[in-house]
């Protein structure tokens, strides 16, 4: 059962959460990324076997599979990601920032140029993780950025094929070559290139364990976008919520992983001891309850504070990858908001809306990390370049000509 804490009670440490599964896979990783860059295409093919069961003819998927792919998948499910992808492209095309030049000064100019990377790789998890919307989230920014290249590498299921809504997305994002290896073995052939897997410039997209370790180690080879965590929601309600919407978002969360955190923060003692007794009724429905269970026991929590305030002081000092405020008028409490990877306003906008179809990008700071973080955008695939030019005259009086 997810517990209630009164926050005047707690000391720092119980407030914070920070998401992880706690294994050291330092060891096993570095040994992939070592095997990887010396034997390249067979080492994967071994990875591959050993971990994902499967041993696929040819790494790379062709253009004849994904078309296959995209035709076995429901004509409905295709129109959502279509439209999907249409609000992700919209949002993301508001944040495409120009080169510029300054010539104030008589005989200096000075400016700055975006130059988008020349290749990037995106990982996109398999097996029940499969989320054809981090397709969209990761290649329409890079897309929309001007990448010259965007790679995509995700696992194959048991009998060789990658998972078809995964292409489907692919093909519907603009994603250039696809190929079947996952794992942190995937993440070495991105950082290292082989035989048939280019290197890239930056690795982008979430993973277990092993990806994250892998993607710290490359960091400097290749850059990064960030060490994703464990899923996170913190939801800020006052006591007009629906104590059975707001459960339903904590379990849309904690259904992701055992290690995921649901967080409720409220002005209100019987709506939390209301959404408590909800969260335990709708557990009992949920196909995921295990997972859900075990993540609320571990990482979920009920605060009860004396304000709303108090409330989203609380969310500041967490920081959640997802902060609902689910209260009669958000934007009052919006501009108090400082530390959170996406913010939900309104009793009308579920975690969901932001995970898989609304526009903003999904790939999101945990772990406390919005502190310092952003969410994946364009400039994620961008890189500047400064240029400065002086003419004689200009340069004489500071070289004491």
């Amino acid at each position: 059962m997810i517990k209630i804490y009164d926050m005047e009670t707690l000391e720092e440490r119980e407030i914070l959460f920070r998401g992880g599964s706690g294994a050291d896979v330092s060891a096993p990783v570095a040994e992939i990324l070592r095997a990887v860059q010396e034997r390249g295409d067979a080492a994967l093919r071994e990875y591959t076997l050993r971990f994902d069961g499967a041993a696929p003819d040819a790494l790379a998927v062709t253009a004849e599979e994904v078309d296959q792919a995209a035709a076995q998948v429901e004509p409905a499910f295709l129109a959502v990601l279509e439209e999907a992808a249409e609000h992700i492209r919209a949002y993301h095309a508001r944040q495409k920032r120009e080169s510029f030049v300054m010539t104030e000064r008589e005989g200096v100019v000075l400016g700055q140029r975006i130059i988008p990377l020349a290749r990037v790789g995106i990982y996109v998890p398999g097996g029940t993780a499969a989320y054809p919307s981090t397709v969209l989230m990761n290649a329409i920014p890079a897309r929309i950025a001007g990448v010259g290249e965007i790679i995509m590498v995700t696992p194959p299921g048991r009998d060789g094929a990658v998972n078809p809504h995964i292409l489907a997305a692919a093909k519907i994002a603009g994603v250039t070559r696809i190929y079947k290896v996952g794992g942190a073995q995937a993440v070495a052939a991105l950082a290292y290139g082989t035989e048939t897997v280019p290197q890239v410039d930056k690795i982008v997209g979430p993973g277990g364990v092993f990806v994250a370790a892998a993607k710290r180690k490359v960091f400097g080879q290749v850059d990064i976008d960030m060490i994703a965590g464990p899923s996170e929601i913190l939801v800020v309600a006052d006591g007009k919520s629906d104590p059975a919407w707001v459960a339903a978002d904590l379990l849309s969360q904690a259904e992701h992983d055992a290690h995921a955190a649901a967080v409720l923060v409220t002005d209100s003692r019987p709506l939390a001891e209301a959404v408590q007794n909800e969260v335990e009724r709708q557990l009992t429905d949920l196909p995921r309850r295990d997972i859900a269970q075990k993540s609320l026991e571990a990482n979920g929590k009920i605060l009860v504070t004396k304000d709303l305030a108090a409330a989203v002081e609380a969310a500041n000092r967490i920081a959640p990858e997802h902060l609902e405020l689910c209260v009669d008028d958000p934007f009052a409490l919006l501009p108090l908001v400082k530390n959170a990877g996406s913010v939900f306003l309104g009793r009308h906008t579920p975690e969901a809306l932001g995970d898989y179809f609304a526009g903003p990008n999904h790939t999101l700071p945990t772990s406390g990390t919005a502190r310092f973080f952003s969410p994946l955008s364009v400039d994620s695939f961008l890189k500047t370049m400064s240029v400065l030019e002086f003419d004689r005259a200009a340069l004489a009086p500071i070289a004491g000509e």
